[in-house]
Parts: structure tokens; sequence; C-alpha cells
């Protein structure tokens, strides 16, 4: 992680709401700017690889995380 990779906090969120948010959160980055979006949604797994691939977004990096997962995300 840099010093300005943001991280995009949406623990607590079940699914659909981490994806919705962050839709909304990379519809207004510049593209190639990179998010951690940080999750406790087992589903995030499935839904954040998924949501990447139909928007053109890169999925950079999964981490498991004690109390979920970690996703860095560069906009596409």
């Amino acid at each position: 992680m840099t010093a300005t990779t943001t991280i995009y906090d949406l623990r607590g969120l079940n699914c659909p709401l981490p994806v919705l948010k962050a839709r909304k959160r990379l519809a207004g980055m510049p593209s190639g700017e990179q998010v951690w979006l940080e999750t406790t949604d087992p589903l995030a797994v499935i839904d954040i690889p998924a949501f990447c691939n139909e928007s053109g977004h890169v999925l950079v990096r999964t981490e498991t995380t004690p109390d979920g997962h970690r996703f860095l995300v560069e906009r596409g």
C-alpha cells in the first residue's frame, strides 16, 4: 500500500451495499487510482471480484483480515 492509497471502510455492511458503495466511490476516482476496500461481508469474496470484472476495474490484491477481507482495486 502506498501513502496515497486510500482505505474505504465498508465493514458492517451486507450484500449488496459493499459493491454499491464501491461502485459510487470508484466512479469519482481518476482512472488508474487505487483504493483498499475493507469488508466484513462473507459474500464480498465473490461480489467484489465479479464487480471488478464486470466494471473494467482491476482487482490488484485480496487479503484476509481477522474480521473480513481487504481488496485493492484499481479504477479502470
